[in-house]
């Protein structure tokens, strides 16, 4: 079998006048071959630019055994090399290329892409959906849904505070504030230790996690599972954020993480350090989320998978069968290959208009206007570690008391606090019963 041809076809994913963040595109991959047997894929990492270079790697890879996946990786991988790499374009490049040549040899094999992956551990996959208010909170946990993420640049603290309210204990919640550009690292230590209280299963991307001290940082001094991934390319960026354990959960993006094989060597380091696996899937559509699924359902330390219910109207009409989506679980397909296929009419009623669409200058994401609004924006945030910091210069001048009990009517979330004040005073020793 040998390939003969890689099409490309680009999508408007954004609902209509969207605008910044909120308007993408979708790209998606086709491979021929000769026996007439094609797969598809899906790339991201500004899906117009990643067109061109799956347009120009293609060209190497005509006449190439599709079968031999390690083989055309290292060779795509070593053609962008003179170039320097290409960060996430190159990434996606090889992203929506690879995952068509597993849909390939599934297909050919009469096998479903979790068994080429080593086989699944689980039949269903955890989803979990987004909530930036109180009221899409009890809407999709009234759907079953039983993990949310909310947070963004608009009041991250206010929004998990009136969804936890709203949902209660049972429902784990998730917290990305994107690492943006305006808040410094001790900024977002103190949105992650005033987010302690809500009892986050992760606290996503408080900083860039390109600065890798940053994270640290913020790691050792907030008591929430950090995660970080999405904006690295391969397995080489998300290595010292695994290896010296700064992250609890790794997210490299399905889209533009540089392949499937990636993320699962990814996911084998993650798994020697104890880290979880979680992938991201916030701007991507429905091919890639499948492909996560597949990948998913075949590792151990698999956490949860991000899921856009409701995002746009096309994100289903574009790809058939449609996903079946149980109590919070999308199924693992047991169709051969990624076990869908792209649907090319519908695709071309939503023609890419541009590769980003101007910001909304009311959007507070724009760059210049958010560090103006900082201090707002951090809100309750700041409030918290100035108290903390007064209780902290408190707790340092208070006699030690004699025992343990002294403390016992307090809540666990309030002596978490005072034991971690008493650490920033040098008394680590002062919550030990033994010693009192």
């Amino acid at each position: 079998m040998k390939i003969t041809e890689i099409k490309t076809y680009l999508m408007h994913a954004g609902v209509p006048d969207s605008s910044g963040w909120k308007a993408r595109n979708w790209l998606f991959v086709k491979v021929f071959t000769d026996e007439g047997i094609y797969g598809v894929g899906e790339a991201s990492g500004w899906p117009r630019v990643v067109e061109t270079a799956i347009q120009d790697l293609a060209a190497i890879l005509i006449g190439d055994d599709p079968f031999e996946i390690e083989k055309l990786w290292q060779k795509m991988y070593l053609a962008m090399m003179g170039h320097g790499m290409t960060g996430i374009v190159g990434g996606g490049a090889m992203m929506g290329i690879e995952m068509a040549l597993w849909d390939i040899m599934g297909k050919a094999l009469n096998l479903p892409l979790y068994k080429l992956l080593g086989g699944r551990l689980r039949d269903r996959v955890r989803l979990y959906a987004h909530a930036h208010s109180a009221e899409s909170a009890r809407d999709l946990v009234d759907r079953g849904y039983h993990a949310l993420k909310t947070g963004g640049v608009s009041d991250p603290l206010g929004k998990v505070a009136a969804i936890r309210n709203e949902v209660g204990p049972d429902v784990d919640l998730m917290v990305d504030i994107h690492g943006p550009p305006w808040l410094t690292t001790k900024d977002a230590i103190a949105m992650g230790q005033a987010l302690e209280e809500y009892d986050l299963l992760f606290y996503e991307d408080p900083v860039a996690p390109e600065n890798v001290e940053a994270i640290a940082r913020v790691a050792r001094a907030v008591n929430l599972p950090i995660a970080a991934g999405e904006r690295h390319a391969n397995m080489w960026g998300v290595r010292e954020l695994i290896e010296r354990e700064i992250i609890d959960v790794v997210q490299p993006d399905t889209g533009r993480a540089a392949g499937l094989s990636q993320m699962k060597k990814m996911a084998a380091l993650a798994e020697m350090h104890y880290v979880t696996f979680a992938p991201h899937d916030g701007s991507l559509g429905p091919v890639a989320e499948m492909a996560a699924v597949h990948l998913c359902s075949t590792l151990p330390n698999f956490l949860i998978l991000e899921h856009r219910a409701d995002d746009v109207p096309q994100r289903y009409e574009v790809m058939e069968p449609q996903p079946t989506i149980v109590d919070g679980y999308m199924l693992v397909p047991e169709a051969p290959g990624l076990g869908v296929e792209i649907v090319e009419e519908a695709i071309a009623r939503y023609p890419s208009t541009g590769n980003v669409s101007p910001p909304n200058p009311d959007e507070e994401y724009v760059y210049f206007r958010a560090r103006e609004r900082r201090a707002s924006w951090l809100g309750a945030g700041i409030q918290w570690a100035q108290a903390s910091r007064r209780a902290q210069r408190t707790l340092c001048d208070t006699p030690k008391p004699s025992r343990l009990g002294l403390l016992g009517a307090f809540s666990p979330s309030y002596m978490q606090g005072v034991h971690l004040n008493y650490l920033a005073c040098g008394q680590d020793t002062w919550l030990d019963e033994s010693n009192g």
